[in-house]
């Protein structure tokens, strides 16, 4: 676990950050508008589309949706972007688990330079 998470950090370090804070729903959508493109992220996701039905999610703000795809995220160990996924889903309970197996590999690493 702590290899893999080092490697996820490696993978992200030339990137402007680790989470991009300015995913937000678009909120001039109507009821109607995002009933259409959830539904439409769902079959985009059961079919295995991931990156097309994450895209839907975050313009929908779909926290179910956004929560599953964290998941593959995790599946695949990209533990930043699950991280960042299950908060903008307002998953505070999967997001902090997350946050505190990278808390741990954070100290791990510093205590193994000190």
């Amino acid at each position: 676990m702590k290899e893999d998470l080092k490697k996820t950090f490696d993978r992200h370090r030339h990137q402007e950050g680790f989470i991009k804070v300015t995913d937000f729903p678009v909120t001039s959508l109507t009821s109607e508008q995002k009933v259409v493109l959830n539904r439409k992220g769902n079959a985009l996701f059961n079919s295995g589309d991931i990156f097309s039905a994450r895209r839907l999610f975050i313009t929908t703000g779909y926290s179910d949706g956004l929560s599953r795809v964290a998941q593959k995220s995790e599946e695949k160990e990209d533990y930043l972007d699950a991280l960042k996924l299950y908060w903008l889903a307002h998953n505070k309970k999967k997001a902090e688990t997350l946050i505190e197996k990278i808390a741990l590999v954070i100290s791990q690493i510093y205590m193994k330079e000190e």
